[in-house]
């Protein structure tokens, strides 16, 4: 498994590192944003651990030319920053980051994190039979999802967000319970997560979108029509 690392901080992006390579990973460091996409495009990596505040080239927009380009668009990120702010959780889920992490944190916590994504990585529909529904297949052998025949390219977060939607067609889930199957974790604090990330799984999915339907003040449900 290979990671790179976009942290203009050098002392933390060699601890990174380090933490990394002791769980059997290979790494690669990139000080500022531009050699970071560089990176990321030439080495195709299994995850992305991303700075916010970098120079010349912030985290945001790094984030967001990753998600835009086909080679790159499904490779998990995970934002590390030292803000803490709402608003920064909330813009970084916006462009297309998986998680999201504020400094200081543990080796422990960025390795549960890691984990947990490429776990979702990881097709959960029962048996190996494609799902339809209206115009959405889901194929878990090929893990693609399409509309009206079309692929359609998902993170790995948000591909687990709407398989665990379609298992559950037509029954309400809660964004705690939503956090805890998709994420990992459950926190009032970080609902905003599943919002976010439901908003981009609908503008990504088009029509098929709208069979995502809310239910105020409790959650979401995928219900065919």
């Amino acid at each position: 498994m290979k990671a790179v690392i976009i942290e203009d901080e050098k002392d933390l992006a060699e601890l990174l590192a380090f933490n990394l390579g002791k769980d059997g990973w290979q790494t690669v460091i990139a000080l500022d944003g531009k050699s970071g996409i560089e990176l990321v495009t030439a080495e195709l990596p299994d995850i992305v651990i991303l700075d916010l505040m970098l120079p010349e080239m912030s985290g945001i927009d790094v984030c967001k030319t990753l998600r835009k380009k086909e080679s790159t668009a499904s490779i998990p990120i995970i934002m590390v920053t030292a803000k803490g702010e709402e608003i920064d959780r909330v813009v970084g889920f916006e462009v297309g980051a998986d998680d999201y992490l504020v400094k200081p944190f543990s080796s422990r916590e960025l390795m549960l994190r890691i984990k947990a994504i490429i776990r979702r990585s990881v097709p959960e529909l029962k048996g190996e039979k494609s799902l339809h529904l209206g115009s959405l297949t889901i194929d878990p052998s090929r893990h693609t999802v399409k509309v009206d025949n079309e692929e359609i390219t998902l993170t790995s977060t948000e591909y687990k967000l709407l398989t665990t939607l379609a298992e559950r067609s037509g029954r309400v889930q809660s964004r705690e319970r939503l956090l805890q199957d998709v994420w990992g974790y459950c926190s009032d604090a970080d609902t905003r997560t599943v919002d976010t990330h439901i908003t981009r799984l609908r503008s990504k999915l088009g029509s098929a979108g709208e069979m995502i339907m809310t239910v105020r003040g409790f959650g979401y449900k995928l219900e065919q029509r």
